[in-house]
């Protein structure tokens, strides 16, 4: 079944990457529309896994990840509507020059080919992976979680009457349809040279499964660690807002704020208030032996607090003696994902952001916004941590590769 999945995907690539921004742009607008037209049976089968879910016992930032609303799956089909909008990568000229002997180069944009992505939790990721490579001139193999099968298939079966509505391959955009686990290793061994590269997007075992047997490229993060150091001259009221968006907007995303770096010339005046805010939020703080001094609704944190991505209501809190401590803090435990600094000190936060080594680094902005659909992106696939090729959030641009178009008049290599 999975070498037949690839082998339509690799059959459909070719004209994928040759069809028009017209016709992908007509198909996205119809998937979006027919994401909003199915809504209730998309409601209906996340109702399903929902619920199997909850028997399971799963925790509260998982079902939220997993559940989807009336507003979501609007959100869902309006974030395709945006990247129907977008400017259509395949085929900008990036770069242009011309040589000495009249030869005159090109770098140009080409798709990537076929992608395979293996995801969890969020069905939403269906939609959007689905409509990035096409946009993009893909083909797309996804592989949903167990836990979102039943709303993966339901928002797949709207992708597919998009892609025929506008006369390009259904196979352009397939969904595994089985929850055998077996199916992931296929897809890992690239499925016989059809599938180009992985995107992995969930756990942290998910994740190291993926770049640790895949056989094809991979664009990954393996967790995500994210620090915000409040400098000496940050505000205190921007700090207040900053932590708890960044922390508690939602706590199962990869850009919530797991570390809190307070610099030690600002204790006195903004440690408290902080804290205060965060457990008024909802927040279990565990901090270091000054804060837990300071602030006794603390607990003490361990040495694995500062390397642990919690996905949950808390936050371990850390005093640091300056931007050269915090910045060998984030250093010694970051994921490299996202990192950010909450001060008024711009020559500091341009430091900050210099030397600090992360895809994505925020000043005085909520840590959350480390998202493709906040960058303009029209949505994203996961974020890179990596430096090959792609890092951040994996959009349009990221999914696509480049060719060199070489021309001349008659020009031979002496």
């Amino acid at each position: 079944m999975m070498l037949d999945i690839g082998r339509r995907a690799r059959a459909a690539a070719r004209r994928m990457a040759l069809a028009s921004t017209d016709a992908k742009n007509e198909a996205l607008k119809a998937m979006a529309a027919a994401i909003r037209a199915r809504a209730e049976t998309i409601l209906e089968a996340n109702g399903r896994d929902v619920a199997g879910m909850k028997t399971e016992g799963a925790a509260a930032s998982f079902l939220d990840r997993l559940t989807l609303t009336p507003a979501r799956i609007e959100g869902i089909a309006a974030a395709i509507d945006e990247i129907a909008t977008l400017p259509d990568p395949v085929g900008t000229v990036i770069s242009a020059w011309d040589r000495p002997n009249g030869l005159h180069l090109e770098r140009v944009r080409t798709p990537l080919g076929v992608i395979g992505v293996i995801y969890e939790s969020r069905p939403n990721v269906t939609a959007d992976a689905g409509a990035l490579c096409l946009k993009a001139g893909n083909v797309v193999i996804l592989r949903g979680g167990s836990d979102s099968f039943h709303s993966s298939s339901a928002i797949h079966a709207a992708l597919v009457e998009g892609l025929v509505a506008a006369g390009l391959p259904a196979d352009a955009i397939q969904i595994v349809p089985t929850r055998d686990r077996a199916a992931v290793g296929a897809m890992l061994s690239g499925l016989n040279g059809a599938i180009d590269v992985i995107v992995p997007r969930g756990g942290k075992s998910l994740v190291a499964r993926v770049q640790e047997e895949a056989r094809v490229p991979v664009f990954a993060h393996l967790e995500a660690i994210v620090h915000f150091y409040v400098h000496a001259k940050a505000d205190l009221g921007m700090a207040k807002t900053l932590l708890v968006n960044g922390k508690m907007r939602r706590t199962g995303v990869c850009g919530a704020t797991e570390t809190m770096l307070i610099d030690r010339a600002i204790l006195d005046t903004h440690l408290v208030p902080i804290l205060d805010a965060l457990v008024a939020a909802g927040c279990a703080i565990r901090g270091d032996a000054e804060i837990c001094a300071r602030f006794p609704a603390a607990t003490l944190a361990t040495e694995q607090d500062w390397s642990t991505e919690y996905l949950d209501a808390i936050i371990s809190v850390k005093v640091v003696d300056g931007v050269d401590a915090a910045i060998d803090h984030i250093e010694t435990y970051s994921s490299h994902h996202t990192d950010g600094i909450i001060t008024q000190d711009e020559a500091v936060a341009a430091r900050f952001q210099a030397e600090v080594d992360s895809a994505i680094v925020v000043h005085n902005a909520s840590t959350q916004f480390a998202d493709g659909g906040e960058f303009g992106f029209g949505g994203e696939i996961g974020i890179a941590t990596g430096r090959m090729h792609a890092r951040g959030p994996v959009g349009l641009e990221q999914l696509t590769s480049f060719k060199y178009r070489v021309n001349g008049s008659g020009q031979t290599r002496p």
